[in-house]
């Protein structure tokens, strides 16, 4: 990230302090080292309950957040759910998004450039036969996801272009998505 002259707040984004993590980082690379966590506690049916607290970042245990964030998954009813909440491959989709659009913004910011606004659409296709186990050709998960931006800006229309290649480029979650990532599963004993 190139350091852009201009005011300190940029899309709500302080760019002095961003910066100035970038330099901290430079100096000490392990500061970059995060280990984010949540626990999952099954409720009833597709209804589950994640809650998240602390986290490992900056060379220390996080313990800021004075009560953890609650989320609750569930499936709608054609999925046999009781629809009391989003279900997990709707989060994926969230999660996705806000990456995208954080990342965004906060290169926009770094480069200064302002920002109005932010709109997405995000959509994926999931095809049940894989997830059922009725035919093992067919991905579990997503076979596609489409994201399209709606950017308010000023700023000429390559610029704009620019802005929506940070997303994909700099996201955690896009780069999580977009390649194969070891997740260990086993029994906590």
């Amino acid at each position: 990230m190139e350091q852009k002259a201009g005011t300190e707040m940029v899309n709500g984004v302080n760019v002095g302090k961003l910066f100035e993590t970038i330099d901290a980082i430079r100096q000490t690379p392990n500061l970059a080292v995060f280990k984010f966590r949540l626990n999952n506690e099954w409720i009833d049916g597709g209804l589950n309950r994640s809650t998240m607290k602390n986290f490992y970042g900056a060379g220390r245990e996080d313990t800021a957040r004075q009560e953890p964030f609650v989320l609750e998954a569930d499936e709608p009813p054609v999925l046999l759910g009781k629809d009391m909440a989003p279900n997990p491959v709707e989060y994926l989709l969230h999660a996705l998004a806000a990456c995208v659009t954080t990342s965004m913004v906060y290169h926009a910011a770094a480069k200064g450039i302002r920002i109005e606004e932010v709109e997405s659409r995000v959509e994926g296709d999931i095809d049940l036969h894989g997830f059922l186990g009725l035919d093992e050709n067919v991905p579990r998960g997503y076979k596609n996801i489409r994201m399209k931006f709606k950017i308010k800006a000023d700023a000429p229309e390559e610029m704009l272009e620019e802005i929506v290649r940070f997303g994909p480029t700099f996201s955690p979650v896009f780069d999580t998505v977009t390649r194969a990532v070891n997740v260990e599963v086993g029994l906590d004993k």
